[in-house]
C-alpha cells in the first residue's frame, strides 16, 4: 500500500553491517528494532541507526510495529527463531541456510503457511546484475540448449579471518552448507530445479586454529565434511558439478561456468551481486563481455527483502522459502549421497524464479547513472 515494510533484526553479528548499509537507502524498508543475545551488540547498532531501538528477542517478536523479522542468528538457531517469529504473526527473512536440516526447514514453511505469513531467505545475490545478466543470456538463447555447469568455491578455511569460526565446523556449517547456498541457488536460477544428486566428501583435519581476534591461537573442533563434490541433475537434463572446499588453497577456475550447444558463459561469483558475464560463442575468436542487461542495479544484502516487500500477495518471492528449501535439500542430499555412495532423488521442486528486469531500487544517484550507462 505504498508504506515501507517494518523490519526487526534478531542477531547483530558481523553480517549485519552489510544489511544496515543497504537498509539506509532502500525506501521500501524501515528498520525499527534490533535484538541480540548480547544486549551491548544490539545497543551499538541502535546507537548508530536513527530511529532504531534495541530490545530483547522476546520484546522484538512481540512488537506491534515489526512486520518482518530478519533472522541473522547462527545456522543452528535459524529454525527456532523463525518458528517463534511466525508464531508471533511475523513474516521471516533468514540468512542462509533456511535451517540446519530439511526437517526443520519443513516445519518453518508449514508453520508459515498455516499462519498466512511469508518466508524469504538469502542468498539474494542472485537478484543482482551478475547472475541476472547471465540468466537473460541463457533465456535469450545465446548459448543454445544448456548442457552442463561447474561451480567452484575454494578457501583454506574461514578460521583464518573470522574471530569466532566455531559454527562453520559444526553441523549446519561446512563448505557446502555455508557457501553452497550461493552456488546452488544460482544454478537453480540459471538452469532450473534439480531432480537427483550424487556426492563425495572428505574430512582432512580434526581441529582448526583461529587466526585473528581475541581468541587467536585457540583451536576449534571440526565435526563436518570440509571438502565436498557433487553432481546435480537438473529437470532440463543439464548436469552441474559442485566443488566446495574449506581445505584447498586457491582456484584459478571461474566461480561458475555454463556450457550450451552453441556457446559457453563465465558467470561471476554468486557471493557477489555484480561482476562481468563473458560469452564464447561457437565459431568465435574469443570471449566477449556482455553488457549489463538485467537485475537490481548496484544491489547488496537486503535487496531480497525489498523484492519480497513488492511481491504480490499470494505470490512466492524470488528469494523465497520454497527456493531456499529446495537448495537445502539438494545440499543435504549431496552429503547423504557422499556417505551412502548412492544417487539420491530430490523430493522437492520449485518454480524457476522470475527474472529481474534491469531495475534501480535504492535512492542513490550513482545507481541511476549506472543504469543509464548500461542501457
Amino acid at each position: 500500500m505504498g508504506k515501507p515494510l517494518r523490519v526487526g533484526i534478531v542477531g547483530c553479528g558481523a553480517i549485519i553491517a552489510q544489511y544496515l548499509t543497504n537498509f539506509r537507502k532502500l525506501r521500501d524498508i524501515e528498520l525499527v528494532a534490533v535484538a541480540d543475545l548480547d544486549p551491548a551488540r544490539a545497543q551499538a547498532v541502535a546507537d548508530d541507526y536513527e530511529g532504531v531501538r534495541a530490545t530483547s528477542v522476546d520484546e522484538l517478536l512481540a512488537a506491534d510495529d515489526v512486520e518482518l523479522v530478519l533472522n541473522l542468528t547462527i545456522p543452528a538457531a535459524h529454525a527456532a527463531v523463525a518458528l517463534k517469529a511466525i508464531a508471533a504473526g511475523k513474516s521471516v527473512y533468514g540468512e542462509k541456510p533456511l535451517a540446519a536440516t530439511t526437517a526443520e526447514a519443513r516445519q518453518v514453511l508449514d508453520a508459515a503457511h498455516e499462519a498466512g505469513v511469508v518466508v524469504g531467505c538469502a542468498p539474494d545475490t542472485v537478484l543482482g546484475t551478475g547472475i541476472q545478466t547471465a540468466r537473460k543470456a541463457i533465456d535469450d538463447g545465446l548459448i543454445g540448449a544448456p548442457i552442463s555447469a561447474s561451480a567452484t568455491m575454494v578457501t583454506p578455511g574461514h578460521e583464518r579471518w573470522h574471530p569466532n569460526p566455531d559454527f562453520y565446523y559444526q553441523p549446519g556449517g561446512g563448505p557446502l552448507l555455508d557457501m553452497g547456498p550461493y552456488y546452488v541457488t544460482a544454478l537453480v536460477t540459471l538452469l532450473g530445479p534439480v531432480v537427483s544428486v550424487m556426492g563425495a566428501a572428505s574430512h582432512t583435519r580434526n581441529v582448526r586454529t583461529i587466526g585473528s581476534g581475541p581468541r587467536q591461537g585457540e583451536t576449534v573442533p571440526v565435526d563436518i565434511d570440509s571438502h565436498v563434490t557433487g553432481v546435480l541433475v537438473h529437470t532440463s537434463g543439464a548436469l552441474s558439478t559442485l566443488f566446495m572446499s574449506f581445505d584447498a588453497v586457491k582456484s584459478k577456475s571461474p566461480n561458475i561456468e555454463i556450457h550450451g550447444s552453441t556457446g559457453s558463459l563465465v558467470v561471476p561469483d554468486p557471493n557477489h551481486f555484480d561482476g562481468e558475464v563473458q560469452l564464447f560463442s561457437l565459431g568465435a575468436d574469443g570471449w566477449e563481455t556482455l553488457p549489463v542487461s538485467a537485475g537490481y542495479v548496484d544491489s547488496g544484502r537486503g535487496f531480497g527483502i525489498a523484492d519480497l516487500a513488492s511481491t504480490a500477495q499470494g505470490e512466492e518471492p524470488r528469494a523465497g522459502g520454497a527456493l531456499a528449501y529446495h537448495a537445502l535439500e539438494v545440499m543435504e542430499s549431496v552429503l547423504e549421497s557422499a556417505h551412502s555412495g548412492r544417487a539420491v532423488p530430490i523430493q522437492s521442486t520449485v518454480e524457476r524464479p522470475k527474472s529481474v528486469e534491469l531495475t534501480v531500487l535504492a535512492d542513490d544517484i550513482n545507481m541511476l547513472e549506472a543504469q543509464e550507462a548500461a542501457s
